[in-house]
């Protein structure tokens, strides 16, 4: 069974940072893809980034350029470096795990999921 956690989830203004982790159990993780969503009230599920086993990297139109995804597999950690918020970034983000390691922009592909965390940016 894999376990994920997020945390780095909080209150910022518009332009500003907010750096995402998602710590991850399983003895194989350098072998995960690994994803972040996010879901705002009233909205469904949307696909934020992802990157797969060998480190190729998928972004949303959305946030390119502003989002970076990395992981560290040493820390079976994966993070989500996001700049330049927005008010529409304000969702609840969560991070999941594909075990078959190719990155993919449909939640349904994904195996594990963390509980979320929550972005407010405020304008």
């Amino acid at each position: 069974q894999v376990q994920l956690v997020e945390s780095g989830g909080g209150l910022v203004q518009a332009g500003g940072s907010l750096t995402l982790s998602c710590a991850a159990s399983g003895r194989t993780f350098s072998r995960y893809a690994m994803g972040w969503f996010r879901q705002a009230p009233g909205k469904e599920r949307e696909f934020v980034a992802a990157i797969s086993w060998s480190g190729g990297k998928t972004y949303a139109d959305s946030v390119k350029g502003r989002f970076t995804i990395s992981r560290d597999n040493a820390k079976n950690t994966v993070y989500l470096q996001m700049n330049m918020l927005k008010p529409e970034d304000t969702a609840v983000y969560c991070c999941a795990a594909h075990i078959f390691g190719v990155p993919d922009t449909s939640p349904a592909s994904y195996d594990y999921w963390g509980q979320g965390t929550q972005v407010t940016v405020s304008s």
